[in-house]
């Protein structure tokens, strides 16, 4: 088996990525494919990754022996910092060698890898590296999570440049509404984006969610193409 990666990052920290990547995975479950997350790292963590029991929770399942081995998420820190100052603080650098290894063992077994990221597109992973350039570098195709929030047309229009200067296929963006508090601003931003992609990221989809404590709805992205 040869399986495909598909990156999720996001506009910022705490943005939805998470719970974007566990849906997306619930998903394709459902469509008869072998999924499985893959978090590229964790801070402010010990043992087994958050956001992977996030995952598996939203997914209906329990931690795997990949989990479990650590393969679906090589690199876990203490400190809840950016990767690439919360493995100095434990006198180590992060290896991307490592991280590539370990979603290639992944993709032996699975048809679909969903790999998170961390933070935003531009954090980096160690002092020579920053995230956006590794999803680059690996070729991988990206979702980017965004939302209403306070700055978002800023945010997301400053990661659409970064990932059209690097050549980046852009799957879809993912609207997520839990931030939103007024439903005139909402709307506006969202028909702000998809008038943007329509321009300048035509093959792009969009997709919304709505409220990340209900995980039950399977159709949120009906026709995503992979």
């Amino acid at each position: 088996m040869s399986g495909k990666t598909i990156f999720i990052s996001g506009t910022d920290t705490g943005i939805g990525k998470t719970i974007t990547t566990g849906l997306i995975a619930l998903y394709f479950k459902k469509q008869g494919l072998k999924v499985i997350t893959q978090k590229i790292v964790q801070t402010g963590c010990k043992k087994v990754s958050e956001d992977i029991i996030k995952h598996r929770e939203i997914m209906g399942e329990d931690l795997n022996k990949f989990d479990l081995q650590g393969l679906t998420c090589p690199y876990i820190f203490k400190f809840p910092a950016s990767p690439h100052l919360a493995a100095k603080l434990e006198n180590k650098e992060i290896n991307p060698e490592i991280i590539f290894n370990a979603t290639k063992e992944l993709e032996k077994h699975f048809n679909l890898i969903l790999l998170e990221g961390v933070g935003g597109l531009q954090v980096p992973l160690n002092k020579h590296l920053t995230l956006i350039d590794y999803i680059a570098e690996k070729g991988y195709s990206l979702v980017l999570v965004t939302s209403g929030k306070l700055g978002s047309i800023n945010h997301t229009l400053l990661s659409l440049e970064a990932i059209k200067n690097r050549n980046i296929e852009l799957k879809a963006i993912v609207f997520n509404n839990y931030f939103s508090n007024n439903e005139v601003i909402n709307t506006d931003i969202k028909d702000f984006f998809k008038k943007y992609l329509s321009v300048n990221f035509p093959k792009t989809q969009f997709f919304e969610i709505d409220d990340i404590c209900k995980y039950s709805n399977d159709k949120k992205f009906l026709y995503f193409n992979i």
